[in-house]
């Protein structure tokens, strides 16, 4: 049985009173600061004060512990807006607004199928603002829309991460490896990156994001409006 339909345990008063929302709410605590590496059974139960043979009357594994604190977060992202296109931009905004409330969710996101009670009901909300559209296409629209949002999503905890490791942000990095692609620009090898890096607009991640969306979006309009 799925820890979704297990019932819990009944209520232990000492030598601490437990739940699976109360050892949700601690893992997360634990992985919101050093991500999910933090996130064990032992370190779990030393955090509500318990034994981690207590945690096993709620879950039966770690992952069952992951499945949890995932659905947890759905439970942050209601996407809102009258038809597909707004309620799948809602959608995405939504995820990566919890991806970077909760960085370790990047991690997770796109992994096994989300099952839980929030995720459900999300799943549910988008799919009902898809309900003029051909059914054979819904799923593959919201797919393309999760791929999206889990790649970007991704490429900025990651750079997110990779500046608190090394100490560089945007500036250091220009002033340390802006040299290097002079040089190499210099080349005439690479034109077309040239003309890119010394002309574009240099949008910010949120920009970037919107724009992306953007061009999604309007590609799945023109598809489904054939």
């Amino acid at each position: 049985m799925l820890v979704w339909e297990r019932p819990e345990p009944p209520e232990r008063p000492v030598p601490a009173a437990l739940s699976r929302e109360r050892i949700v709410r601690a893992a997360i605590a634990l992985a919101d600061v050093d991500g999910l590496e933090a996130v064990s059974l032992r370190k779990v139960a030393g955090a509500l004060g318990v034994g981690p043979m207590r945690l096993y009357g709620y879950i039966d594994s770690k992952d069952e512990l992951l499945d949890l604190m995932v659905d947890a977060a759905y439970g942050e992202i209601r996407p809102v807006g009258d038809g597909w296109r707004e309620v799948l931009r809602s959608l995405a905004e939504a995820t990566r607004d919890a991806a970077h409330e909760h960085e370790w969710l990047a991690d997770l996101l796109g992994g096994r199928p989300q099952l839980g009670p929030h995720a459900l009901a999300t799943g549910e909300t988008v799919v009902a603002a898809l309900g003029e559209v051909d059914v054979d296409v819904v799923m593959p629209m919201v797919g393309a829309v999760n791929a999206y949002v889990i790649g970007a999503v991704r490429r900025e905890i990651a750079e997110r991460r990779a500046e608190r490791a090394t100490g560089m942000d945007e500036k250091r990095w220009q002033a340390e490896l802006g040299p290097y692609l002079l040089r190499a620009f210099a080349t005439g090898r690479f034109p077309a990156l040239s003309t890119v890096v010394h002309d574009a607009v240099h949008l910010d991640a949120d920009e970037t994001f919107r724009i992306g969306l953007d061009f999604l979006l309007d590609g799945i309009e023109a598809r489904i409006s054939q």
